[in-house]
């Protein structure tokens, strides 16, 4: 096809989707309208409804594949790459990257069940979590799921549970390595001021301490730095710093053979964002750990590393239908959609930015706007895109918003109470449901009028 649009005339990037804006399998039609998968938007939201989520099957494999490659390609060791599924946690999502060799972390036991559930390996799941309940820990230890110590907290009941059933717990920690990366500070987790893991200054005396339990057996170290990195020297600091931990955990006693680096790194929102390769961004904390282990004569450790977002953002959509406008003569008009914050909050939250088209004649250049996308929902602050250039548009067009894939649908609500969309995946020109749309129905299931209310009424 011949496209003019910025961001739809690019070369796809097969081997790392992380570097698109768009899905793999994204086209116009011979009647110029958007197609994913195969399958025309139009026609998704004409049987789905909107807003819809729509994930891409073809990018999100070839997003996890790239990593399995990748690993094989630089890092001679056993590795495992573990799926972040806070970025979109479904039983679908699930089964498809337990089917693809993938481990999951999971930060409590909702996302542990839909792990399970989906089919994923119970051996290759690892629990994560600043504030995890006696609930779950107790659920991820008969469930032989391995547990991430993030603090004291954890130790302290990992202890008691492993000394009342007489048996012996594995358990890795996560401690903060202190490095920076140019990241929003609220998704900066890996530096001295955070609220996940042990500071890097005192695990020597937590190597001690472990040392003395009778049943917990310190067998890896996890670290994570951020989301929606761009910088490679952060990991290639991040390896050294961990395989030098290592070393210092020998001297208790401690023999760490898993290594997890976490992820973070980005992917292309807008046209400005140039992120690294998945290739690049795995040879550089493979050759990191290979070189610090040769280093200090270390045989390699099992390397994990937990990519969420540069699985599963390019490869989702969000379509909304235009309702009204509001034009301010020498300000902005505003054009409203029927979704918002309650199904991507990540504007309002994180200013974050994104691209769009329409779905109808994407293409067309001629007689181009620039509008303010607002949601429906009662806040000023509700707003997609604070400028959008679009071709002239009406009440009734579609509107496609390309990388919702990540944190939209894992950090939707029912604000306003809206019900969340129902979601669909794509490929092979078929679309089948992974979500069922919420109905304002829905919203009424857990709500418990007391008796003395009722009586009174």
């Amino acid at each position: 096809m011949e496209e003019k649009t910025s961001f739809l005339n690019k070369t796809i990037n097969l081997e790392s989707p992380n570097k698109n804006i768009v899905p793999i399998t994204t086209s116009i039609n011979n009647d110029g309208k958007l197609s994913i998968g195969g399958c025309s938007l139009e026609d998704l939201v004409k049987r789905y409804e909107s807003p819809l989520y729509i994930l891409d099957e073809i990018t999100l494999r070839n997003s996890c594949r790239a990593y399995k490659k990748a690993l094989e390609k630089y890092y001679p060791g056993e590795s495992l790459p573990i799926y972040a599924s806070k970025a979109n946690s479904s039983i679908f999502m699930s089964n498809l990257i337990a089917s693809e060799g993938f481990g999951l972390d999971a930060v409590s036991e909702g996302e542990l069940l839909t792990a399970l559930k989906g089919g994923v390996k119970n051996e290759k799941i690892v629990f994560h979590g600043n504030n995890k309940s006696n609930k779950e820990i107790e659920f991820a230890v008969q469930q032989n799921i391995k547990i991430i110590v993030d603090n004291d907290h954890d130790l302290d009941r990992l202890e008691k549970i492993s000394n009342s059933l007489n048996h012996d717990l594995e358990i890795m920690i996560r401690f903060t390595p202190g490095i920076e990366c140019h990241t929003h500070e609220y998704i900066r987790t890996g530096s001295f001021d955070s609220k996940f893991g042990f500071g890097i200054e005192n695990l020597n005396n937590l190597f001690e301490v472990i040392s003395n339990k009778k049943h917990l057996k310190l067998i890896g170290l996890h670290a994570h730095i951020g989301s929606q990195i761009f910088e490679l020297e952060p990991h290639k600091d991040l390896g050294e710093i961990m395989i030098n931990v290592i070393l210092e955990a020998k001297k208790f006693g401690h023999d760490i053979k898993e290594l997890n680096v976490g992820g973070g790194l980005g992917i292309k929102y807008t046209e400005d964002d140039d992120p690294p390769s998945i290739d690049e961004w795995v040879k550089t904390i493979s050759l990191s750990v290979i070189e610090a282990c040769k280093k200090n004569r270390l045989n390699l450790p099992i390397l994990m590393c937990e990519p969420g977002r540069s699985i599963v953002s390019t490869a989702g959509v969000t379509v909304y239908k235009i309702g009204s406008f509001k034009e301010i003569p020498g300000i902005r008009t505003y054009l409203s959609v029927d979704g918002g914050m309650s199904d991507n909050p990540r504007p309002i939250t994180y200013q974050s930015n994104y691209s769009a088209c329409l779905v109808s004649n994407p293409l067309n250049n001629s007689s181009r706007k620039k509008y303010t996308v607002a949601g429906k929902h009662c806040e000023s602050g509700d707003v997609l895109f604070k400028e959008l250039e679009l071709a002239n548009c009406k009440t009734g067009d579609l509107i496609c918003v390309f990388g919702t894939g990540a944190y939209n649908n894992s950090m939707s609500s029912n604000y306003n109470r809206i019900p969340r969309p129902a979601a669909v995946i794509v490929s092979n020109s078929e679309a089948e449901i992974i979500q069922r749309r919420e109905s304002p129905h829905d919203l009424l299931k857990y709500d418990v009028l007391p008796d003395r209310f009722i009586k009174q009424s």
